[in-house]
C-alpha cells in the first residue's frame, strides 16, 4: 500500500512569531530535544509508514536544512528509484511563492508512480501512525483527508493554526477557520492532508488559470462545499512550532516521561542525523537533574529541567534552569540562565543573567562563529 504514496513537505510555513530562531534557518531546522531537528518527527512519521518518495519544499535560509538532511540516509531515502528530492527557490514574487513552488515543479509529479499523495508541513511535532491515516483515507472514500487533534487549551496553544469544524457522526470537515486565540476548545487542523495525485494537478492547474490562492491549504479548503473531507481525529501529544513560547513548551514537554515514551519509544522511531562526538563529561561536583543532554558537551556547573545540545561548555558556578541550549554555547562562571534559549555559537560572560518564563523565554539569537 505505501508505495502507492508521495509525500511532499511544504515549508512554507508561518514564522511571524519565531523570527528570533529563524533568522538564519527555516523552522523545519530549529534544533529540538537536545539532538533532533523540527523536520525529523514528521519526516519520520511519513517513512515509518513506509513512504519512499518524499519531495521537500522550501524557499530561502534552507542551507542548515540541507546540511541536515542531507541525501536522506538516515531516513533510509537514499535510494536510486524514488528517495528525497530538495527543491529550493527563492522567487521575486514571494505572495505567490507557494503556488509558484508546486506548478514550477509538475514534473516532480507526473514522474511519479503514485496514486496518492501527503501533503504536509514539518512543524507539528507528534508520534502519527501515518498507516492507519492511508487505511482511514481508502475506507472513507473521501477526495481528502485531513488529520486534526482537539484541546481544551487554543486561547494559549496553537496560535494561528487552522481550526477546523467537525461534523463527529459521519468524520466529514463542514467549516475552516482560524486560532485567534479566543476560546479554549478547539479542532485543530495539522495540516496533515491525503489526497490523489490527479487532484492534486488538477487543483494545481485549475489555480494557475485562475490565481484565485497563494496558500495552497487554503486552496484545498477552498474546495470544502465541493469536495470530500474526511477528518482523521489524532489523540496523541501534539505541538505546533510556531512560535518562541510553543518551541519553548514542546521541549519543556519532553522532559516529562509519558511524551517521551510516547514520541521516542513507540514503534515508530524519530530518526535523524547521526553525528558520532563523545559522551559528555560530567566533572565532579556538577548537579544536572531531569534534562536531556546530547554528546560532547562539558558540564562543571548546575543543570535543572533543561535541554542541552551538543559541544555545551557549562563552567563551575554556572546555573541552566527551564533553559533551552543550542549548539557551540559557552556558559561562564557565575552566568544564570532561567526561561531562556540560547541559540548556536553563543558565548555567555561571567554573572550574566538572562530570565524570562514560559509564554515570554527570553531569546539569545544566533551569533557567526567565524566573524568577531
Amino acid at each position: 500500500m505505501s508505495k502507492e504514496y508521495m509525500a511532499i513537505f511544504n515549508l512554507d510555513e508561518d514564522e511571524s512569531d519565531i523570527k528570533a530562531l529563524t533568522a538564519k534557518r527555516t523552522i523545519a531546522s530549529i534544533p529540538i530535544g537536545s539532538r533532533f531537528r523540527v523536520i525529523d518527527f514528521m519526516l519520520s512519521n511519513v517513512v515509518n509508514a513506509g513512504v519512499t518518495n518524499v519531495g521537500i519544499f522550501t524557499e530561502t535560509n534552507s542551507r542548515s536544512l540541507v546540511d541536515h538532511v542531507g541525501d536522506g540516509k538516515p531516513w533510509d531515502l537514499n535510494r536510486k528509484n524514488d528517495g528525497l528530492f530538495l527543491f529550493t527557490h527563492k522567487l521575486l514574487d514571494i505572495a505567490n511563492f507557494e503556488s509558484k513552488m508546486l506548478q514550477n515543479n509538475m514534473e516532480y509529479l507526473f514522474r511519479s508512480r503514485s496514486e496518492y499523495v501527503i501533503l504536509t508541513s514539518s512543524y507539528f511535532v507528534c508520534n502519527l501512525d501515518v498507516r492507519d491515516v492511508m487505511k482511514s483515507h481508502e475506507a472513507s472514500g473521501a477526495d481528502v483527508t485531513v488529520v486534526y487533534t482537539h484541546t481544551d487549551t487554543a486561547d494559549r496553544e496553537f496560535m494561528n493554526c487552522f481550526t477546523l469544524e467537525v461534523d463527529t457522526m459521519h468524520m466529514n470537515v463542514t467549516g475552516v477557520g482560524k486560532n485567534i486565540g479566543f476560546i479554549p476548545k478547539a479542532d485543530i487542523c495539522m495540516e496533515f492532508f491525503i489526497l490523489r495525485k490527479s487532484l492534486l494537478i488538477n487543483l494545481i492547474q485549475e489555480n494557475a488559470r485562475n490565481r484565485r490562492y497563494n496558500d495552497f491549504y487554503e486552496l484545498l479548503f477552498g474546495k470544502l462545499s465541493s469536495l470530500n473531507f474526511n477528518a482523521y481525529k489524532f489523540d496523541g501529544y501534539v505541538a505546533c512550532i510556531n512560535s518562541k513560547s510553543s518551541y519553548f513548551k514542546a521541549n519543556m514537554d519532553m522532559l516529562s516521561m509519558e511524551v517521551s515514551n510516547e514520541l521516542f519509544r513507540s514503534q515508530r522511531p524519530v530518526y535523524t542525523k547521526i553525528k558520532d562526538e563523545p559522551p559528555t563529561i560530567y566533572v565532579d561536583g556538577c548537579e544536572v537533574s531531569n534534562s536531556l543532554v546530547a554528546d560532547g558537551n562539558i558540564i562543571r556547573g548546575t543543570v535543572k529541567n533543561s535541554i542541552i545540545g551538543r559541544f555545551v561548555a557549562v563552567e563551575e558556578g554556572a546555573v541552566v534552569e527551564n533553559s533551552i541550549i543550542l549548539q557551540n554555547v559557552r556558559i561562564a562562571s557565575g552566568a544564570h540562565l532561567y526561561g531562556a534559549i540560547i541559540d548556536k555559537n553563543v558565548q555567555i560572560s561571567e554573572n550574566t543573567e538572562y530570565k524570562g518564563d514560559e509564554y515570554f523565554p527570553t531569546v539569545v539569537e544566533k551569533r557567526n562563529m567565524y566573524l568577531p
